[in-house]
């Protein structure tokens, strides 16, 4: 009798796929171990400026001072007043970007891009002043109104 040869698949293909699969999901375990959920104080003093323009545009005071920086705080009834001025003769203030953010210890500036939405073209790019109070950053100066 003569030997024929085998017409069974070979295990090789299915490990090498196996291994690939184990690098992957070892490379994400240690991704997300070694990643850091915080967000960077680039983005912190982002999402700050962001959040004190929305909370102004939503006239929301008390978002208004989570913030902003405690000697900036106003009456409540003043600062709602000149956001409703500042509505009427130019619409909705939007922040476009923040960029060159400089740190330095608890003080901060950013450049950052506002336009109003009576005229998305006309944008304005303001150095703004930024301080961490009570371990957070808080916006201390004011961008166009």
């Amino acid at each position: 009798m003569s030997e024929q040869p085998s017409e069974g698949s070979s295990a090789g293909p299915f490990l090498g796929a196996l291994a690939i699969i184990v690098a992957v999901v070892i490379g994400i375990l240690l991704f997300n171990v070694f990643s850091s959920d915080e967000p960077t104080p680039d983005q912190q003093i982002a999402r700050a400026v962001s959040a004190q323009n929305d909370a102004l545009q939503r006239r929301d005071y008390a978002g208004f001072l989570e913030y902003t920086c405690a000697a900036q705080h106003g009456e409540e009834t003043e600062v709602l007043s000149a956001q409703r001025d500042s509505v009427d003769k130019h619409g909705e203030r939007v922040v476009d970007r923040v960029a060159g953010v400089a740190i330095d210890g608890d003080r901060a500036t950013a450049q950052v891009t506002y336009y109003f939405d009576k005229d998305p073209d006309a944008e304005e790019t303001v150095d703004v002043e930024l301080a961490r109070e009570a371990g957070s950053w808080k916006v201390c100066s004011t961008g166009p109104s």
